[in-house]
C-alpha cells in the first residue's frame, strides 16, 4: 500500500529520500533566502531610525547647524626630532640595564 502522503502529492519529496547533497543544497537555499529577508528587513529598519546607527538626526526646523569641530592634527616630526628622541631613549635603556646588571 502506498504511503498516504504520497498518494495525496505524488511529487512530494520526503527528507529520507533525499541524498546528502540534495539535503546541503536545499539548505544553502533557505539560509540564501532567509539572509536575503533578513537584510531587506535590516533596510526598512535603518531607514525608519537612522540616529541608531550613526546617522544624521532631523533638526528641528529653524536650527542652525553648528560648524563640525575640526580635529587637532599631531604635527610630523622632523628627522632631527627622531633622531633625538631616539639618542635619548637609547641613553634611557642604557641606564636602566646598568641598574639590573650588578645583582
Amino acid at each position: 500500500m502506498a504511503d498516504p502522503v504520497n498518494r495525496r502529492c505524488p511529487r512530494r519529496l520526503r527528507v529520507a529520500d533525499l541524498t546528502r547533497e540534495e539535503l546541503q543544497r536545499l539548505a544553502k537555499l533557505g539560509a540564501k533566502s532567509r539572509l536575503e529577508e533578513l537584510r531587506r528587513e535590516e533596510s526598512a529598519i535603518r531607514r525608519a531610525f537612522p540616529d541608531l546607527f550613526g546617522g544624521r538626526k532631523k533638526q528641528a526646523p529653524g536650527a542652525e547647524a553648528r560648524p563640525a569641530k575640526r580635529r587637532r592634527r599631531r604635527s610630523k616630526m622632523s628627522a632631527a626630532a627622531r633622531q633625538a628622541v631616539s639618542d635619548r631613549m637609547k641613553k634611557y635603556w642604557a641606564a636602566r640595564r646598568k641598574e639590573k646588571k650588578p645583582k
